[in-house]
């Protein structure tokens, strides 16, 4: 999921015994087939049973809620490699819905439940992603209460630029999501959004290339002016992933 810090983009190895062994919450998918989901479409539903939990194989996944007068909110993005649901127990909080074409696995909340509870290996990982989850709130809820529009438009920009393969090209990041996207995101109007990436780019820190990419010019500068600089040290701008 989208998040600051520990909370961003984390790509990495499994915890404990599960790097010794090989054997990682993504194996428990692996024996589930495919499923294509075309952008615009749901993989679930607010409100409905949890029965499944889902692993995006590729693309991206959005998770929002709408609130009064339909608004609606985005609490989160997951990538491939994530796991959608992990940390419910009874109903699903959110939709889930794709932001681009992907590709998903889904396994029963039993079957990965059960799976779980017999292997000492997969024990430590699962905890260690209900952390993370944890962390993530906290993070989103520093955001969206402290931070102005800028700060949180650079947040969210350093988080997505430290996700590896987010940069295609030496300083071109790749935003999968749309405007609209990250304004409901960021708690923002889009053109807030706009505005704000107007101002930085007449700042030389980011410029938008095409549609959806943008051209970092300043990383310095995008880290500064996220609002809390400690949180991008260079070899913490990572993420744990459960390939």
């Amino acid at each position: 999921m989208l998040m600051q810090n520990h909370q961003a983009f984390e790509h990495g190895k499994p915890a404990g015994e599960a790097a010794k062994t090989g054997r990682s919450l993504s194996s428990v998918f692996h024996l589930s087939a495919l499923e294509p989901v075309a952008a615009g479409k749901a993989l679930c539903w607010e409100g409905d049973a949890a029965k499944h939990l889902f692993q995006v194989v590729e693309g991206v996944v959005r998770l929002q809620r709408i609130i009064g007068e339909g608004r609606r909110v985005i609490t989160g993005f997951h990538f491939a490699g994530e796991i959608v649901g992990a940390f419910l127990q009874g109903d699903f909080l959110f939709t889930a819905e794709a932001v681009t074409d992907c590709k998903i696995r889904r396994v029963s909340r039993k079957t990965f439940q059960d799976e779980v509870a017999r292997s000492d290996a997969l024990r430590p990982e699962y905890i260690a992603l209900l952390c993370h989850e944890t962390a993530a709130a906290h993070d989103q809820m520093v955001l969206l209460s402290k931070k102005n529009a800028e700060e949180r438009l650079c947040s969210f920009i350093a988080t997505l630029a430290a996700r590896p393969g987010a940069q295609p090209r030496p300083g071109l990041l790749r935003v999968p999501m749309n405007r609209q996207d990250i304004a409901d995101y960021l708690g923002l109007t889009i053109e807030t959004v706009s505005r704000t990436i107007t101002k930085l780019s007449q700042r030389n820190v980011v410029v938008p290339e095409g549609r959806h990419d943008l051209r970092i010019l300043s990383k310095g500068k995008l880290i500064q002016l996220s609002g809390n600089a400690d949180d991008f040290p260079e070899k913490n701008c990572h993420r744990v992933s459960v390939h």
